[in-house]
């Protein structure tokens, strides 16, 4: 017998897109329900009776009524600032040398890389995230730490070494030389060793020149299937920095294009002051934003435009982000609150469904991971979260009128956190567990 197991307690599956058909025809909601596990994979889903009459002699957790789901998937967040959560007073560039930078520094020293990622990867797991897509920073020995840390835990990670060889402190900067080598290097010591995957990372364009940005693009088409992450049209006056920086460029997102750096497993994070021609662009070549909403809110880039982005015949890939540290929290129920509440002011109503949707699937589509993690269907890596539906009094009194799986998750947007977190698996092992 394989290494198995079985998880009881209500599920809820994604079989659609709740932005193309109605949210409630998106989803597998059992109210009884059972998810077995064999060797770290995820082997059935559906009514609990079935499972349990199919499983023969197979350990079962009960976890009750509450709900297993598919981990949480963050497409855009910051390791190192981990530190620098909570810190006052700056919009985007302004955050950078006053926070950014300065902590960012201690990462020459692979001690506090290893002690920064520990922090990290147990606050993420508190918080039912079992896959981020992670900045580090300049310096190669921070993804190093990361990786090392993550596969530790077993941990489906990717990440990538910040580069930048200009407008940043001298010791936070590289050149296009060492920008290629050191990126090339890493991805040959991780990219596909144990869950590990690389990400191509220079920071935004005011912070590489066109020599580093071009060998970026070379290095990608040398290693087609890493992940390239990088930052667009969060600012105002970042956009009106990179117009000076690169007068040649039609718009923010041509810089990218003209090097190479825009396809399938793209990540930009932000992209709230976007031009029609990024928007189409961006359709076109198949490139994901990442959508940080309580960073934009923090910091006060603006308003994402969720209705704009997702509508049509071919909507833009969507995922959610934290963006810690500019972003305030490391929870997605308070992610999925802020993306939702965002789109309010905007006119836009935003589906708890879709919301969920975003934080799982959307986020593992950006990076091209959505046939591996981010549901909970037969074949997909077991990384699961359980989701307390009472963890609060207020919550348990409220949960008493839902009427409907969609609503219930709705409570939990607005109402939970790492409370709410009963348990987080991530390859069928259990690597979070509430105190009690």
């Amino acid at each position: 017998m394989p290494d198995a197991r079985i998880l009881k307690g209500q599920t809820l599956s994604f079989r659609d897109d709740p932005f193309r058909v109605a949210p409630a025809e998106s989803i597998v909601h059992e109210s009884h329900g059972a998810v077995r596990i064999e060797d770290g994979r995820i082997a059935a889903v559906g009514p609990a009776d079935r499972i349990l009459a199919e499983a023969g002699d197979i350990a079962v957790e009960d976890h009750g009524r509450s709900l297993i789901m598919a981990g949480f998937v963050d497409c855009h967040v910051h390791y190192p600032q981990t530190p620098i959560i909570a810190s006052y007073g700056a919009q985007l560039l302004d955050w950078l040398n006053t926070y950014t930078f300065p902590a960012e520094a201690r990462f020459a020293d692979p001690a506090v890389c290893r002690a920064v990622a520990e922090t990290f990867l147990d606050e993420i797991l508190r918080n039912g995230i079992t896959s981020a897509a992670v900045y580090g920073t300049v310096h190669p020995q921070s993804v190093d730490g990361f990786f090392e840390a993550a596969a530790a835990r077993g941990l489906r990670m990717a990440a990538g070494k910040v580069c930048m060889d200009r407008h940043a402190p001298d010791e936070l900067t590289d050149d296009a030389t060492r920008a290629y080598d050191e990126s090339k290097a890493l991805i040959e010591r991780w990219h596909g060793r144990d869950r590990s995957g690389y990400i191509l990372t220079p920071r935004f364009a005011p912070t590489s020149t066109a020599d580093q940005l071009a060998a970026l693009g070379a290095l990608w088409r040398e290693f087609p299937d890493v992940l390239m992450q990088t930052h667009l049209s969060e600012n105002r006056d970042e956009i009106a920095w990179v117009k000076r920086l690169f007068p040649q460029a039609r718009d923010y997102l041509g810089v990218y294009e003209a090097f190479g750096l825009i396809g399938p497993g793209a990540i930009f994070g932000h992209g709230i002051w976007l031009e029609e021609r990024e928007r189409a662009l961006l359709r076109e070549r198949g490139a994901a934003l990442a959508h940080c909403p309580t960073s934009n809110l923090f910091i006060g880039s603006g308003l994402f435009d969720m209705a704009g982005l997702r509508a049509g015949a071919a909507p833009v890939c969507v995922g959610l982000g934290t963006d810690v540290g500019g972003g305030s929290s490391f929870s997605m129920f308070a992610t999925m609150k802020a993306a939702y509440e965002i789109a309010q002011l905007g006119g836009y109503s935003l589906h708890p469904i879709a919301a969920y949707w975003l934080a799982t699937v959307g986020s593992a589509r950006t990076m091209r991971l959505d046939d591996r993690i981010g549901n909970l269907a037969p074949g997909y890596e077991a990384d699961l979260v359980v989701i307390d539906l009472t963890s609060r009094p207020v919550i348990e009194q409220r949960m008493r009128t839902v009427e409907d799986i969609g609503e219930a998750l709705f409570v939990q947007l607005i109402l939970a956190d790492d409370r709410a977190i009963a348990a987080t698996y991530s390859g069928g092992r259990k690597v979070h567990e509430r105190a009690v």
